[in-house]
């Protein structure tokens, strides 16, 4: 099974923790629950970091609104946490897809 199977399985089953820095971003971005799921749900996994502590986490890339955002998730063996949700800056991103070189 794929990431996104995982994913899309412990969401159906209602296994979303939202992190209190993830719900304080939220609330800044005027992001509900609903839109997250949606992120998530059909969003692009960009980046993948399996060495993540305590769990494996990916950078998904999902619109809401034609507007881009990322959120982090860890992905559990009984759940998924949801780390943080922002808007991408342009200047460090290329289409919102590809992190930009650094100087």
């Amino acid at each position: 099974m794929n990431d996104k199977e995982k994913i899309a399985g412990l969401i159906r089953s209602g296994e979303i923790l939202i992190s209190h820095h993830a719900r304080v971003r939220m609330f800044e971005r005027n992001v509900s629950t609903d839109d997250l799921i949606a992120i998530i749900s059909t969003g692009e996994i960009i980046e993948e970091y399996p060495e993540d502590e305590p769990c494996p986490s990916v950078l998904i890339i999902g619109l809401i609104d034609a507007v881009a955002y990322h959120t982090v998730i860890a992905v559990c063996t009984d759940h998924i946490r949801v780390i943080t949700v922002y808007i991408p800056e342009e200047d460090k991103w290329i289409e919102y897809r590809k992190r930009r070189n650094e100087p």
